[in-house]
């Protein structure tokens, strides 16, 4: 029985006040809160479509997994549990189904599924990939898991702009990388303003 890739996509409860806080001191709570909030719903019902994945909803804190009213329906969740963001990070790629998996965040407004497709394709014939940042960072890993891999997300300087680096450096040497386009996640009034520009 061929296995199934797995797509996940890491998800904030969308709170007012603690949802893009940085980009919230710019263009202020609400409207940021409105624009993660859209952003999740459009990547998680545009993505969940596509029958070449299973989509998944890794959601935080873990007492939101059970709230409804809160995500896309018909899609399933699990907890992204404690921790820093490689921990997190981390336990997904271990609990997940057998199989690929691929992460994402839900603030990466211009992630479609070619992008998922073409990570899933590479994965063929390459122990993981990235999909990196203009920040240094990356908005897409994706690993193959066979053979598995340990401790790749930790010690990494996360949201710095060496964060791809790091992660990149945790892996052994013989390990196959591949790389997608370079994206941008939005932290900032600056990141909306480029966003805007770049899709007009």
């Amino acid at each position: 029985m061929p296995l199934c890739n797995h797509l996940v996509i890491m998800a904030k409860e969308a709170r007012i006040g603690r949802v893009k806080t940085r980009l919230a001191r710019d263009i202020g709570p609400v409207a940021a809160w409105t624009f993660y909030r859209r952003t999740l719903q459009a990547i998680s019902r545009s993505l969940s479509k596509d029958k070449r994945w299973t989509t998944w909803l890794a959601v935080s804190p873990d007492a939101a997994v059970h709230n409804d009213r809160l995500w896309p329906a018909n899609i399933p969740r699990i907890s992204q549990g404690g921790g820093d963001l490689g921990q997190r990070m981390g336990r997904i790629m271990e609990v997940m189904e057998p199989g690929p998996v691929v992460l994402v965040g839900a603030d990466i407004p211009d992630i479609n599924a070619a992008h998922i497709a073409e990570a899933f394709r590479t994965l063929g014939n390459h122990d993981a990939v990235f999909g990196p940042a203009d920040d240094g960072g990356y908005w897409l890993i994706g690993l193959k898991r066979r053979p598995k891999l340990s401790r790749i997300f930790n010690p990494v300087r996360w949201s710095t702009g060496h964060a791809l680096a790091d992660t990149r450096e945790n892996f052994p040497e013989h390990a196959k990388i591949a790389f997608l386009e370079t994206l941008n996640d939005i932290d900032d009034g600056e990141d909306l303003i480029g966003h805007y520009h770049r899709g007009k």
